[in-house]
């Protein structure tokens, strides 16, 4: 087996580890990324509908969970999303914004991988693909890899960075190596569970989504005292939808959601409007007017609603309106990671510099992306934090070539 010596080994060749190899071989540093999967950027492959959402012009610290909320803040400030918009029109790449400041490929996500990879390949960087770390030990020059796959052999680097994501979409390959990695080397990690993920419910509950699967609407769902108006989707499963992946990083098990059906508007007055207009009107029927037809049907079984509309008082309707504003609904749980758009959680920001990524106690290792204790919104928030905490890690590198 031969034995290579670089400045530089990324694990994982994602939007992080593309990003940060970039930058990192800038000043001349030889930089290899490694990474088990046939193509590099999988993830950004099949993101946005094969389009990649590549980030949010509203992207900013407020939209990001942490259990430090002022570690994003450094690399969001100094790489931001304007950088990267910058880096995409320089490269000729068209872009649209799709809704809530969300951009979004003309063509496709394989235009943001071929970005990528050229900017590595004018910086001089490496790529090892179907290759594998066997093992990792720390020596007095920095690191030594042993590699198996496509490029075995044994490498040696003075900066090692983990940018081998989370857990979520284990169809892809994802697992949980990084994080051994950083338990190998004695940083502590923040609990992780899967995030922006479908909410489950019990079967009775269950059984009455099913029914109207398909349908979807605009609501405003809340817990964990956050809130999110956006589209909610009815499945086979449960509840999904942009509303739903939302909340479901802030929702907590054993804790209820709450369900606005009706955002920005009075149900109560639209209610006895109609029953002004119309008395005989079959009051299920009304609340057609309001709500998707099956919907609609649904909510005026679990309402028990009978008769016309003029039968209905002030009373009953005030009742109705306040379901329809406030339907509490309590999940049993998530889709999990098979689902899940991101991991929570990750390597515990107080054991990282937050100006470089690069774990205070072990000199030279540097954790990036979704490896951190930093999740964003749905919207491209994640992947801006890829660009911006690779492009952190990988600038300090290039600067100590």
């Amino acid at each position: 087996m031969s034995e290579t010596s670089f400045d530089t080994v990324i694990l994982g060749a994602g939007a992080a580890g593309m990003m940060c190899a970039a930058h990192a071989a800038a000043q001349g540093g030889r930089v290899l990324v490694v990474d088990h999967a046939k193509a590099a950027g999988e993830k950004i492959r099949i993101s946005g509908g094969g389009r990649c959402n590549f980030t949010n012009m509203h992207c900013g610290p407020h939209a990001f969970l942490s259990q430090n909320p002022h570690f994003a803040k450094s690399a969001l400030k100094r790489y931001t999303q304007w950088d990267f918009i910058d880096l995409v029109a320089r490269h000729g790449i068209a872009y649209h914004e799709k809704t809530l400041g969300q951009l979004f490929c003309d063509d496709s996500a394989k235009q943001i991988i071929a970005m990528l990879l050229d900017e590595m390949a004018k910086a001089g960087a490496s790529l090892a693909l179907q290759t594998s770390a066997k093992a990792i030990t720390k020596i007095e020059s920095g690191f030594r890899l042993e590699l198996e796959g496509a490029r075995a052999g044994h490498v040696t680097a003075r900066n090692l960075v983990i940018a081998t994501g989370g857990k979520s979409i284990p169809k892809m390959g994802a697992t949980g190596f990084g994080y051994r990695v950083a338990e190998q080397f004695g940083l502590p990690l923040t609990e992780t569970r899967a995030g922006l993920v479908p909410l489950t419910f019990a079967e009775d509950l269950k059984a009455g989504f099913a029914e109207i699967a398909g349908v979807a609407c605009e609501a405003e769902v809340a817990s964990g005292g956050t809130a999110f108006r956006e589209a909610l989707l009815f499945t086979h499963r449960g509840l999904s939808g942009p509303s739903i992946l939302q909340v479901s990083s802030y929702w907590q098990e054993g804790e209820e959601i709450e369900v606005n059906l009706l955002p920005g508007r009075d149900a109560f007055a639209e209610l006895r409007a109609k029953r002004q207009e119309n008395g005989r009107r079959d009051a299920a029927g009304v609340l057609a007017d309001l709500l998707p037809k099956r919907l609609a049907a649904q909510q005026a079984l679990t309402l028990q609603v009978s008769g016309n509309i003029a039968d209905q008082s002030d009373k009953s309707l005030r009742v109705i309106a306040d379901h329809l504003h406030h339907w509490r609904l309590k999940p049993i749980g998530t889709e999990g990671y098979r689902t899940a758009e991101v991991t929570l959680g990750g390597v515990d920001t107080d054991a990282l510099s937050a100006k470089t990524m690069e774990a205070r106690h072990v000199p030279g290792l540097f954790f990036i992306g979704e490896m951190v204790d930093v999740t964003g919104w749905l919207g491209g928030y994640n992947f801006q934090w890829a660009w911006s905490s690779g492009w952190a890690a990988g600038t300090e590198i290039a600067s100590r070539a």
